[in-house]
């Protein structure tokens, strides 16, 4: 700056110091009821986003791709997942359909729920999507069991279940074919379990082999609900989990067996929302009692703490004033605008206050002292407002539309401190007449200290200069996370339980969605799809119709005939019976067993079966409620059998159909009103791992560059995240380098 620039802006600073200090009291007033304005307009007016699809521009490709989907399918946009789990298919099956019911219910929370792999029309024809070869074989093991299914037809109890067993084991029924030793040694668990008052349920569809595996997949169940959210909330959808997560309690207060964890992406960014509204107000005031202390160490007067946090308070009401203004709401991202203010817009007061006090600290009056200060700083701290905004401002021409906001209001803010910090402090500073100030003692370092950077210059040179050369070389090592899971909680149950269904090859929540315009052309997709390295396999709605029904079906026509109408039995209560004695019978046909063994049961399960039949019979004999012992075995042994007879009689009603035949409420997931058709693409690999993430997404999208979904939008927003620092960076480095090479 030349010298006339410099005595013009000493000049502007004398004439603008001088106008304050005469009209303190005026500018005081007009500050107080612009503050008041201010909050008065904010509290009404500023509202709040917490919608984050809206964080980058609507005009990029993969949000207009994503718009696309929620558009065709909006049931399947923003929703809440529920991972139901259970020791059993049954307990799982039965808790899913109690939870979703009960959601479903609710219209003012949610608008849409279902469970995918369950529902009437899959329960009915359930059996004709199994193999040829898989159908036969469970329906040889059905046959097998139809004596003990139809004896307990006759006999709803569990002295009917033990009889029946005691004759198979006693050779008396020789038509039983069927393997004893999967339901004696159920049995067996059960007798442990209420020894143990422990919770145990007999599987019964995993004994007549409807689930011949165990896995997690088989024994979990997912149940996916789109909340009514309110984005004008910090939390859009609380009400809704509320909701939900005392249903979960309710019915895990009956089945403790069961475990519901919520999940999805609401869930995720419900949890986010949380965690940032506790964050910005404890971070808020951390950073507000930090600098107040700050400011006693440093300032050394109380009045002048009270005149910089006035000021700083004023110019954060002023600056979410012009916020409202400006924007008219907040997102997840600007709402951090407050704390950045605090912390950046105090260093304006700070040195002025500082440089008042070394003034006052002489022979100058207070006053002068005022002026000095102004005029000394005013127009560094103009400069450094100016330079600070432009790093702000720089993100208002990007994509990144949750940034540019916050720039906006970031960079406005900067002024507005400036303004406060040059106006109200003065004013501030003559009004409190602050009493001459102690001349304060600075504590003075070792001379070698102060020289060291003199005396050793150029070898300070050329050692920051090797460790940047060998720092940039770590840049190698850095790679960007485009996965927002990582930056969450690892702890919530929310991202708990989505890393887990990560792992899953059915059940992973960064499936890929692909859009077609016709049935002949989802086809055509799917098999390119199919062939792909990392696809484990797609769902499209043809998906649901099943093949080779007429064989299929007259499988099932025969089974049926065999079974008879006996499966509608078991929609009554079990009955009472003499469980005891059952027991102290069927040790008597153990025994017997033992001396005569056969291929139906092996003898160690049999001496152990025995030897805890005894066990249990003491026990529940010297309980003091010894009936309640004997139904909890019962239930134990027979909790879960109707319902799977109930699943087995739906199966046998099913129907040859073709795809026009699929119900609405399925074929309305894959097919959408205007026509569009939805092709589900699931991961082969565990996308937890990133690289299995980036090869997924990029070999899908090489086949069709339109497909959506979690694994697409992630990494391309990494992608637009990364650009939209590297342009704003890139402006704001060489606009404050012209700003400084002008000035």
């Amino acid at each position: 700056m030349s010298n006339r620039s410099a005595f013009l802006m000493d000049k502007f600073f004398f004439w603008w110091s001088t106008r304050v200090l005469r009209f303190a009291w005026l500018l005081i007033v007009l500050f107080i009821f612009s503050c008041a304005a201010s909050l008065y307009y904010t509290v009404n007016n500023l509202g709040v986003n917490t919608d984050t699809s809206t964080l980058l521009s609507q005009d990029l490709p993969f949000q207009k791709n994503r718009i696309r989907w929620e558009k065709a399918f909006p049931q399947d946009a923003a929703t809440i997942i529920f991972v139901v789990e259970a020791p059993t298919a049954e307990q799982t099956g039965i808790a899913a359909n109690i939870l979703a019911k009960r959601i479903a219910a609710n219209k003012q929370l949610f608008e849409y729920v279902y469970i995918p792999d369950d529902n009437a029309f899959l329960k009915q024809q359930g059996l004709l999507y199994l193999t040829p070869e898989k159908l036969e074989d469970l329906s040889a093991k059905l046959i097998n069991a139809q004596p003990f299914i139809g004896y307990l037809a006759q006999n709803y109890h569990l002295q009917g279940l033990l009889e029946i067993l005691g004759k198979a084991l006693g050779n008396t029924d020789t038509g039983l074919p069927m393997n004893l030793n999967p339901l004696l040694e159920g049995i067996d668990q059960s007798l442990l379990a209420v020894q143990l008052e422990q919770p145990y349920s007999l599987s019964w569809q995993k004994l007549l082999a409807f689930n011949q595996s165990s896995d997690r997949n088989t024994l979990r169940s997912i149940v996916s609900a789109r909340p009514i959210a309110d984005f004008n909330s910090m939390k859009p959808v609380e009400k809704s989990l509320n909701f939900a997560r005392e249903i979960a309690r309710e019915i895990q207060a009956i089945d403790p067996q069961v475990s519901i964890r919520i999940t999805g992406k609401k869930a995720l960014e419900e949890d986010e929302m949380r965690v940032l509204a506790e964050d910005t107000v404890y971070s808020g005031l951390l950073a507000l009692s930090l600098i107040i202390v700050v400011l006693f160490v440093g300032l050394r007067s109380v009045k002048l703490v009270l005149c910089t946090l006035i000021v700083l308070i004023m110019g954060l009401i002023l600056t979410a004033g012009f916020a409202t203004v400006a924007v008219g709401h907040l997102n997840v991202l600007s709402v951090a605008f407050a704390i950045l203010y605090i912390g950046l817009g105090v260093d304006f007061a700070i040195h002025i206050c500082l440089a008042f006090r070394e003034c006052w600290e002489g022979s100058m009056t207070s006053e002068d002292a005022i002026k000095k200060s102004v005029i000394k700083l005013g127009f560094s701290l103009f400069l450094c407002a100016l330079t600070t905004s432009i790093g702000f401002f720089a993100f208002i021409p990007t994509d990144y539309e949750g940034v540019s906001e916050l720039g906006l209001i970031s960079g406005g803010g900067m002024f507005i401190g400036l303004i406060v910090s040059l106006t109200l402090l003065p004013a501030l500073l003559k009004v409190f007449s602050i009493k001459k100030l102690a001349k304060q003692q600075v504590t003075k370092l070792p001379g070698w200290i102060c020289t060291f950077p003199f005396h050793y210059a150029r070898l300070i040179r050329y050692t920051s200069i090797l460790l940047a050369i060998a720092a940039s070389f770590s840049l190698h090592y850095v790679y960007l996370d485009s996965n927002p899971v990582n930056l969450r909680d690892p702890n919530s149950e929310s991202v708990v339980a989505f890393k887990d269904l990560l792992q899953s090859k059915t059940r992973s929540p960064f499936v890929l969605i692909a859009l077609s315009d016709s049935q002949a052309n989802a086809e055509k997709l799917t098999l390119k799809m199919q062939g792909l390295d990392t696809v484990s396999k797609t769902i499209t709605l043809q998906s649901f119709v099943a093949t080779d029904q007429d064989e299929k079906l007259a499988i099932i026509e025969d089974l049926s005939l065999v079974m008879g109408p006996e499966l509608m039995s078991f929609d009554r209560p079990l009955e009472s019976a003499g469980t005891r004695q059952a027991l102290l019978e069927l040790q008597t046909k153990i025994n017997s067993a033992l001396v005569n063994p056969s291929a139906k049961a092996t003898p160690e399960l049999l001496a152990k079966l025995h030897q805890h039949i005894t066990d249990f019979i003491v026990f529940a004999d010297s309980a003091e409620l010894s009936i309640a012992k004997y139904q909890q075995f019962d239930k134990s042994v027979l909790g879960l059998f109707p319902y799977t007879m109930q699943q087995l009689n739906a199966g046998l009603q099913a129907y040859q159909f073709g795809l026009a035949d699929i119900p609405d409420y399925i074929s309305n997931n894959w097919l959408s009103p205007s026509g569009i058709y939805k092709i589900i693409i699931d991961p082969k690999y565990d996308l937890n791992k990133p690289e299995n993430l980036k090869a997924f997404a990029g070999e899908v999208q090489s086949v069709d560059d339109s497909v959506t979904g979690l694994p697409v939008s992630d990494l391309a927003a990494g992608d637009v995240i990364a650009e939209v620092f590297i342009q704003s960076f890139t402006t704001a480095i060489l606009v404050i380098f012209l700003v400084l090479l002008i000035i």
